[in-house]
C-alpha cells in the first residue's frame, strides 16, 4: 500500500484532522473504513508538534512531538473482537489507534520526499516524545 508519490492537501477531505474531531463520528461522516495513512509533517530536524489526542470520557490527553517528517495514523481497522485483553476486554474494529512517527513511505523511490538513505558512517538520530496529561 505504497503512496503514489503525491503529497496531497487535506483541506476539505476526510484527512483534515488539523482541528479536533470525534473519530468514530468522523469515520461515519466521511464513509471511510478507517485510517492507515502517512501524514506529512512540516520538515524539521528539530522537535516539532505532531499530534494531540483527547479522550473525553476520562480527560486523558496525549501530545506527540517528533523529529521525524511524518506520522502513520492507524485506527485498528482489522480488530474484530477476537483479541482478548486484560480482564477479558474485547477489542472491536476501531477501538484503538496508533501514531507511528516515521519517514514518508517509499521515500527511497520518491526524489521529492525527504531523504531516507543512510550512507556509511552516517548516523540515524530521531526522537519522538509522548506527553500524557489529564484535562
Amino acid at each position: 500500500l505504497f503512496p503514489p508519490g503525491e503529497v496531497a492537501p487535506v483541506q476539505g477531505t476526510a484527512f483534515d484532522l488539523r482541528k479536533s474531531v470525534e473519530l468514530g463520528k468522523h469515520l461515519q461522516e466521511f464513509h471511510i473504513n478507517g485510517f492507515d495513512h502517512n501524514f506529512c509533517l512540516k520538515g524539521s530536524k528539530e522537535k516539532h508538534f505532531c499530534a494531540w489526542v483527547h479522550h473525553a470520557g476520562s480527560g486523558r490527553v496525549l501530545e506527540v512531538y517528533t523529529t521525524q517528517p511524518g506520522v502513520q495514523f492507524y485506527t485498528g481497522n482489522f480488530l474484530d473482537g477476537t483479541l482478548k485483553g486484560k480482564s477479558g476486554a474485547v477489542y472491536p474494529k476501531h477501538s484503538g489507534f496508533c501514531l507511528e512517527t516515521q519517514n514518508w513511505p517509499d521515500a527511497v523511490n520518491q526524489p521529492h520526499f525527504p531523504p531516507v538513505l543512510l550512507k556509511p558512517g552516517e548516523d540515524y538520530d530521531h526522537t519522538t516524545w509522548f506527553k500524557f496529561s489529564v484535562a
